[in-house]
């Protein structure tokens, strides 16, 4: 049985809730075959960042060579890269024309800031216009667009600059601050907008949504499925891992990556 297989590229989290571990759960669950490389070891929990360290810039390319020298993957996503000379690493492996799922990680759920401003910029500049579709929250979209989303008419406006100025094929901008629901929005490059509701859970626990959300689109573009597709069973996903969180740690607890199946 010869699986897909989808790569991580992103930080650690010790307790399991997001980062590679979140990533690695949601492509196991969804049925491919998971591979990670570290770009970070960052010592954090449902309440907050203690600590992050860089790998060095010889053990990245050492490991994106292990993987791309053997197992190819169909799919990649990549997370948390804290400084710019790692994604000069990254970059051509970006290029090697199968899907890329950039979640743009800036700011942990937990509202601690994560890469460096010269990181972002390198991000925007070399990274997002080979992204197949980024994945922001509101606060990384507010970062990339340069202003603040409050309405939805906001979030329509901050996803044609990322479009138009930035350069991905595709932007998901999440509206769970407006209205009564949490509706998620699709825009991309050629003019086309979906969007998904579902309703909005009382819950804290929401640590490394993000995460799981843009590994489970990853784990879907790796088998062939459309980017709708895609991110329509990805926004389904996340939901019933909220609702049915396992109510773990002291703050902002995980999601449940068991929880959904098709």
């Amino acid at each position: 049985m010869k699986l897909q297989t989808a790569l991580t590229i992103a930080g650690t989290d010790p307790s399991g809730g997001a980062g590679i571990m979140a990533d690695l759960k949601s492509f196991q669950s969804r049925g491919v075959y998971g591979m990670a490389a570290i770009t970070s070891v960052v010592a954090q929990n449902t309440m907050g960042v203690q600590l992050v360290e860089h790998v060095s810039i010889a053990m990245l390319e050492a490991q994106l060579y292990a993987v791309y020298s053997d197992i190819m993957p169909h799919a990649v996503k990549t997370g948390m890269i804290g400084v710019p000379e790692m994604m000069d690493v990254i970059y051509p492996y970006l290029k090697k024309g199968v899907p890329y799922v950039m979640d743009p990680v800036m700011i942990a759920t937990s509202g601690d800031r994560l890469i460096s401003e010269k990181a972002v910029e390198v991000l925007t500049t070399k990274l997002i216009p080979l992204a197949t579709v980024i994945t922001p929250n509101r606060s990384e979209a507010e970062v990339l667009s340069g202003m603040s989303i409050e309405t939805e008419e906001d979030i329509k406006k901050s996803a044609q600059i990322i479009l138009k100025e930035l350069g991905s094929q595709s932007v998901i901008i999440k509206g769970g601050h407006i209205g009564a629901d949490a509706t998620d929005y699709l825009f991309t490059k050629n003019g086309e907008l979906y969007q998904w509701s579902s309703p909005k859970f009382n819950t804290i626990h929401t640590h490394g949504t993000g995460c799981t959300f843009s590994a489970v689109i990853t784990a879907e573009l790796a088998k062939g499925k459309s980017l709708v597709d895609a991110v329509g069973i990805g926004k389904q996903y996340i939901s019933m891992a909220i609702e049915m969180n396992p109510g773990l740690g002291e703050g902002r607890g995980p999601v449940n990556h068991m929880a959904y199946t098709d």
